[in-house]
């Protein structure tokens, strides 16, 4: 025997169609311990600004930024240094990687608060003047570079490697560069750029 009549009732008179309905807007109803309800959002603006000051390409710079602004948004949009590309933004593929008091940081993970009173240089900042870096220079005379997009992560990240200490292989380079994707893959490019470079970079 069929348990539904033709208006989809079982036998406790109850519609299939009830059930589900009240079945989603409790699911709806955030699970919280204690039957506690949902704090509501806080209002926009609400939240309490920091003031950042820091040196930046050798310039004193300030800006009043979200605590919880990064280092990242914060060059682009405050310092209007787009030289930086954002890629992932998780930290994944090394577009995004400047230098924080010499040493390189991926400036999608770095709060820009933490870099109150510290030094921060971008690819706008390696050059002197006309005169390109010399890794700049190796990047375009070993044509390691096709779209483009990597390609000042991929400078900012070799400086630093070098500045680490000396690579002493292709395969090192490869390793100690491989927090930093090329989509276009230039890999055989970049490496020859940097072998080239740290042979004349102090």
């Amino acid at each position: 025997m069929n348990p539904h009549d033709d208006d989809g009732q079982g036998r406790s008179g109850v519609a299939r169609r009830s059930v589900l309905g009240g079945g989603a807007a409790a699911l709806a109803i955030p699970l919280l311990p204690g039957g506690a309800q949902a704090a509501p959002a806080a209002p926009k603006g609400s939240v309490e600004l920091v003031t950042v000051q820091a040196e930046v390409n050798g310039t004193a710079v300030a800006a009043q930024v979200d605590p919880r602004a990064t280092l990242l948004d914060t060059l682009r949009e405050e310092w209007g240094l787009t030289g930086t590309k954002k890629g992932c933004d998780r930290g994944q593929c090394g577009a995004c990687t400047v230098h924080v008091d010499g040493r390189r940081v991926l400036s999608c993970l770095t709060l820009a608060a933490t870099v109150d009173e510290r030094a921060v240089t971008t690819i706008e900042g390696l050059a002197h003047g006309d005169r390109l870096h010399p890794m700049q220079q190796a990047f375009i005379e070993r044509d390691a570079l096709q779209c483009g997009f990597c390609t000042s992560g991929q400078i900012m990240s070799a400086v630093g490697m070098v500045q680490e200490g000396r690579a002493r292989s292709d395969d090192e380079i490869r390793e100690r560069m491989s927090g930093n994707i090329c989509r276009c893959s230039c890999y055989p490019g970049i490496v020859d750029a940097i072998r080239d470079a740290q042979q004349v970079m102090r």
